[in-house]
């Protein structure tokens, strides 16, 4: 079906449409220095197309939610773990539900570790759901950058990645990229070039020009024609748009941004005393104190229950007998009950699907009806005996050298990488079949087979471990530091096969 919306009119007066099927085949830039409508237009666009298509916003200053009062998105709050985001994002697509994840109060790495955790759980959706999503991210630089900046290497390749992905494999997907930059020469280059219809607003240094005419087939000397574009002309081309250079003027919005441009405001008459007004002091003035304020961090609710946990109850009429006995119980015996709530949660089928800081908030919940006391255990340390109790090692193996080794090697990969890294170690040293795709993908806590090769890619570039296959095509993990290598597995068996084939060898 070919639905054309209007993006606002032509320099002839006529109307400038945008075919949306074609747009979502072929994926769209805008370029546009500050103050020169990027957003207006993006925001035009959105409205134009609500009621077509399933929407993204990658919000960095959030000011596109504002959307959902109109046209019913979701706004997502950027600022929780990157399990949490990909989970999200991937319900979203489940449910064909338009969003907005909103990046504002994040720092730059947090905002880029956040927007490419969103977007590889969009990528990483089960075929079934590949449904057509319009994917706006705003200020794309940000999440693609040329050039390293005072990010991490590691942030700033996990969100370039993601760019990628969604530019140059996400058609196949239903992920039509729609990414809006204010210099093209702070943007990737193999993420630029992904795109097809080009929107180009005013810019002013010579470089951007430049890359701007090279894009629209323009003559470098028609580039300064750029510099004298007024706010809210952009010049269009592409198989959405125009199969020629043709400016046009965007259209009105219906909704508006929560920030918007500076607007001068008279100055209010001055009084006659304006002199002491100024310069005479409050008589309290010396004897206040200064207070600089800082707006305070949100408190995380592990942080919350884990003080909950440490406090002491109210003074009560009960007999001092009870309070003595739980005081004095023996370290052996905190040690176990603390093993018999963790097994009671982690016996839960579901609970290979939950995020670690929501099984972390119901172990401490546990752990003060069983009257466990002392320090409660942290949220590092939780998630460490999660991570080995989800590789499923018996005592034997956990007392050997290779086992303590395994551990060390462990600390090298993040929190929610080492349950899967423990799974594959254990059946190195223990010399099992390498697990199926199902089986890491549940010790990491997703549905998505091809989110656990990828974590196989990801501790092979660390150097920690070497995959390869046997002459049947079977995968083996081996481990160089440990001397160890799985038995050749089947990548694709199911769960209970994989059991069954275990039980065999």
């Amino acid at each position: 079906m070919q639905v054309g919306i209007d993006m606002g009119t032509t320099s002839g007066g006529t109307s400038a449409a945008l075919d949306i099927e074609e747009l979502l085949a072929t994926r769209l830039l805008v370029q546009g220095n500050s103050g020169s409508g990027k957003s207006h237009l993006l925001r035009r666009l959105l409205e134009q197309s609500a009621q077509w298509v399933q929407q993204v916003i990658i919000d960095p200053e959030g000011d596109f939610v504002t959307l959902s009062d109109r046209y019913g998105h979701v706004v997502v709050d950027g600022e929780r773990t990157e399990a949490e985001l990909a989970g999200i994002a991937n319900r979203i697509r489940q449910h064909r539900v338009s969003c907005v994840l909103t990046l504002e109060g994040l720092d730059i790495e947090q905002q880029m570790r956040a927007a490419a955790a969103f977007l590889n759980g969009m990528f990483d959706a089960e075929r079934e759901y590949w449904y057509p999503v319009l994917v706006v991210v705003d200020e794309a630089q940000m999440f693609a950058p040329s050039v390293g900046g005072d990010v991490s290497e590691d942030a700033r390749k996990m969100s370039l990645g993601a760019m990628t992905n969604l530019m140059c494999r996400g058609r196949k997907r239903g992920l039509a990229g729609v990414i809006a930059t204010q210099r093209l020469a702070k943007l990737a280059k193999n993420v630029a070039a992904e795109a097809s219809n080009f929107l180009m607003g005013r810019t002013f240094l010579d470089i951007d020009m430049a890359r701007a005419a090279d894009l629209l087939g323009m003559d470098r000397r028609q580039a300064e024609m750029f510099r004298d574009l007024k706010r809210g002309n952009f010049v269009a081309l592409g198989p959405a748009l125009s199969r020629r250079p043709l400016p046009i003027v965007i259209g009105n919005v219906e909704t508006s941004a929560r920030s918007s441009s500076p607007k001068l405001m008279p100055l209010p008459d001055a009084p006659q005393d304006v002199e002491d007004l100024i310069f005479t002091p409050d008589p309290e003035e010396f004897t206040r104190p200064v207070v600089r304020r800082a707006a305070p961090a949100p408190r995380p609710t592990t942080d919350i229950l884990a003080e909950l946990s440490r406090s002491t109850p109210a003074a009560t009429p009960a007999p001092a007998e009870p309070r003595a006995v739980a005081a004095a119980m023996a370290p052996e015996e905190r040690e176990e009950r603390l093993a018999a709530v963790l097994a009671e949660i982690l016996g839960d089928p579901q609970a290979a699907y939950r995020t670690d800081s929501v099984l972390y908030q119901e172990f401490l919940v546990r752990a003060r009806m069983r009257r466990i006391v002392g320090q409660p255990m942290s949220m590092s340390e939780f998630r460490r005996r999660v991570a080995v109790a989800r590789a499923g090692v018996d005592e034997e193996t956990a007392a050997s050298d290779g086992w303590k080794m395994a551990l060390d090697l462990s600390t090298r990969v993040s929190d929610d990488l080492q349950g899967v890294f423990l799974l594959l170690a254990k059946a190195a040293l223990k010399r099992e079949l390498c697990p199926s795709d199902l089986r890491i993908a549940r010790a990491y806590g997703t549905h998505s087979a091809r989110r656990a090769r990828r974590l196989l890619g990801y501790f092979e570039e660390q150097g920690l471990v070497v995959v390869h296959t046997d002459l049947s095509g079977k995968r083996i993990v081996a481990f160089p530091d440990l001397e160890a290598e799985t038995l050749p597995g089947d990548a694709d068996l199911r769960d209970g096969d994989e059991a069954t084939s275990n039980a065999a060898e």
